[in-house]
């Protein structure tokens, strides 16, 4: 039995069909409301922040992925996330369950400084903070043995609906509907995103390698990273319509989160717009060099041709 944690999204919808389609038709799904992706999944009802709910969620369980998530929120995460993933933990020592655990880049640093899985966390902010909160508390309970876990951490998404991130609401779902692309910070600043049906498919290509265990891992981008205006310039090839885009700039957002909580709660990560964002996934292609990753060429055509 494998089992995903905060079933619902699209990380856990496409994990739970890559799954099924390479590695067990034996899945349960777990949310609040969870909803079957694959005919025989089984469904469980439970909040992560009842340590009785997970326990029972996890039982019988050969691997849990962890891949909840909750709105951007800061009071919210502080209070919530902590004690999901203590109940998480707690609960895969006591049924000796392998933990993955499907984790952001929030606790980097903002800098144009290359991310590998060596690099020390500085977050900028209280969303950060708790994000390199939950990835010690996995970290510590590995190296005191009492979970056989693994990390796999993605950068910015962006992929099919229902996939949400900035680059897709600012950028590709306003070209799909025939709007002027809003371009965040800078549009010359090369960035790594990862398209989500490539991190769903390395999540669970890396919960079925027994080696993989023990470590961190930077799930797969295609390296040839670009800019928004190359991304934008890339979309104007594939729908055949010359677009153009407008920079927000900081001041834009520095003015607006006084009076919208939304971009209040974005206001910490926009320091990564400033400069190159260059999240490193070599380790990963090291070792699965025949895994196929996603170009943003073909990224760019799947959302809009």
């Amino acid at each position: 039995m494998q089992t995903i944690l905060g079933a619902g999204g699209p990380i856990a919808d496409e994990l739970a069909r890559e799954l099924n389609r390479r590695h067990t038709n034996e899945i349960r799904l777990v949310s609040r409301k969870p909803a079957a992706v694959n005919d025989t999944d089984e469904l469980v009802t439970a909040d992560l922040t009842d340590a009785t709910a997970t326990s029972r969620a996890v039982a019988g369980s050969d691997i849990a992925y962890l891949t909840v998530g909750l709105p951007l929120d800061s009071e919210l995460w502080e209070r919530r996330f902590p004690v999901m993933m203590r109940n998480v933990i707690d609960a895969c020592a006591e049924h000796g369950t392998k933990l993955v655990f499907f984790d952001n880049t929030y606790m980097y640093p903002g800098t144009p400084t290359t991310q590998t899985e060596q690099t020390a966390y500085a977050p900028g902010g209280r969303k950060g903070r708790v994000r390199g909160q939950l990835a010690t508390m996995l970290l510590d309970a590995m190296e005191a043995g009492r979970v056989e876990g693994l990390i796999g951490r993605a950068p910015e998404f962006y992929g099919p609906p229902p996939t949400k991130s900035y680059t897709n609401s600012l950028v590709f779902e306003r070209i799909r509907a025939g709007k002027r692309p809003f371009v965040p910070v800078n549009a010359h600043t090369k960035r790594s995103l990862i398209w989500t049906p490539d991190a769903s498919r390395a999540l669970a290509l890396l919960g079925n390698t027994p080696d993989a265990y023990g470590q961190t891992w930077h799930l797969p981008i295609d390296p040839n990273r670009k800019t928004y205006a190359e991304l934008v310039a890339l979309a104007s090839e594939v729908t055949g319509r010359k677009l153009g885009y407008t920079v927000l700039p900081m001041l834009a957002f520095r003015l607006g989160r006084r009076f919208v909580k939304p971009l209040d709660e974005m206001y910490e990560l926009l320091v990564r717009y400033q400069g190159d964002n260059i999240f490193d996934s070599t380790k990963f292609a090291e070792r699965f060099p025949d895994f196929p990753v996603t170009t943003y060429r073909e990224g760019v055509r799947q959302l809009l041709d």
